[in-house]
């Protein structure tokens, strides 16, 4: 698992399909659902691991950009 991209392939694989309109909420999203399917031993440490990191980084990004809209 490399990218976002990879994150949302594997969510599909298991039926769910996570868009909101509102990009931190999605992540939030995305973040259970990674959680229960790691819980479900569906995903190894290493991916359970790469997706939340990747998740995490592209919450960072996706707050910044907030915080530069509102100054």
């Amino acid at each position: 698992m490399k990218t976002m991209a990879d994150i949302y392939d594997l969510l599909k694989g298991y039926g769910t399909f996570i868009y909101t309109r509102d990009p931190l909420g999605d992540l939030t999203l995305m973040e259970d659902e990674i959680k229960e399917l790691y819980k479900a031993q569906v995903l190894d440490v290493k991916d359970y691991q790469m997706a939340l990191l990747l998740i995490r980084q592209r919450e960072t990004k996706e707050r910044s950009k907030l915080q530069q809209d509102d100054a």
